[in-house]
């Protein structure tokens, strides 16, 4: 992001007023290579390439916000892998990592990973050291230290079903696991940051919490979540989760969280509502069957139809429930921007 953006980034979380809608995007793997043109598997290799595929999206939509901007990462496996999962890597399509915990007793023989060394992390810190220079030279900056979050870390290391069936058998072993990855991810945070001065926002995507109710969430989410956001002090703290929002989105003030982008089958206003006006938010058409399937015009009218009972418009960063999926054209994203002048320009 540059700073043109970052200071517009910053003035929606303040609850500024704005002129029209921003619009922005969580944008990695699963979109830019297919639509810059190249395999996953260059993009994932390949240093230059990487680049100039994103380097491509922020100058083919200069009045974007691309979130976390200028992503090194590698799919799911960036963490598991540091705890020793297999990662599977295809030449297009996302890598997968598998499951290194076969039974609950396994998590006592978990080890702290070494963030410095340990998995595709120093993999990640070293793309975007090599590519600095040039990310700072069309005036961009590494703005966010980024990790997938506790519970999400842990359903690839148990598999999701026995993770969560893990919840009600095991609850004490969980917390453990629990315990090590958000050390563990706490340590990941402070190295980027350590790493990247510039870094003034964290991160945190965890669709696991939305197969969490409120209960579950507030016993075996709030409080690891709480320490993640408090790995460093920073002006953004950007909670992902695509799934259900509404377990949650009372407590993320709480948790530190101050911008959260959330389900498409949650509206605006209802998430205005149950996080008390107290979080940004960052929404909300449904990225798959709208803005990757969809028409330019059902996009248009799509994006007119979630701001239509909005009448309190700030805090609000425009954008899909959820990230940027494949297949997303050119044509959709400029439909989408050309959507919120319309409807900023209109009285209100």
């Amino acid at each position: 992001m540059n700073d043109v953006q970052w200071k517009k980034l910053i003035d929606v979380i303040n609850g500024n007023s704005q002129e029209t809608i921003p619009a922005g995007f969580i944008i990695d793997s699963p979109w830019l290579p297919e639509w810059y043109g190249i395999s996953t598997i260059d993009y994932f290799t390949n240093d230059r390439l990487w680049f100039e595929a994103n380097m491509k999206a922020v100058e083919t939509f200069p009045d974007v916000m691309f979130l976390p901007g200028f992503w090194a990462e590698y799919g799911m496996c960036t963490e598991p892998s540091a705890f020793g999962a297999k990662c599977s890597f295809q030449r297009n399509g996302l890598p997968h990592a598998d499951k290194i915990i076969s039974c609950v007793n396994d998590i006592d023989s978990l080890t702290l990973p070494k963030t410095e060394t340990d998995g595709l992390a120093p993999f990640v810190l070293n793309r975007l050291r090599l590519n600095r220079t040039k990310i700072e030279g069309i005036g961009h900056s590494v703005r966010f230290a980024a990790a997938r979050g506790p519970l999400n870390i842990a359903s690839f290391l148990m598999g999701t079903t026995e993770f969560l069936m893990a919840l009600r058998t095991d609850p004490e072993k969980v917390h453990k696991l629990l315990e090590i990855i958000t050390e563990y991810t706490e340590n990941w945070l402070r190295l980027q940051k350590q790493e990247f001065p510039t870094i003034d926002g964290i991160l945190i995507l965890d669709d696991i919490v939305g197969f969490c109710g409120e209960p579950d969430f507030k016993e075996f989410a709030s409080k690891y979540l709480k320490r993640i956001f408090s790995a460093f002090d920073c002006s953004v703290r950007f909670f992902h989760n695509d799934a259900d929002g509404k377990g949650c989105s009372s407590h993320l003030a709480e948790v530190g969280v101050n911008m959260f982008n959330f389900s498409f089958l949650h509206s605006i206003k209802e998430m205005k509502e149950w996080t008390g006006g107290e979080v940004a938010l960052f929404g909300n058409i449904p990225p798959r069957d709208v803005l990757a399937s969809g028409t330019p015009e059902e996009v248009s009218e799509c994006v007119k139809a979630a701001f239509a009972g909005t009448e309190d418009k700030s805090g609000i960063i425009a954008s899909a429930g959820g990230g940027m999926p494949d297949g997303v054209p050119t044509e959709n994203i400029r439909s989408f921007t050309s959507a919120l002048g319309d409807i900023t320009s209109s009285p209100s």
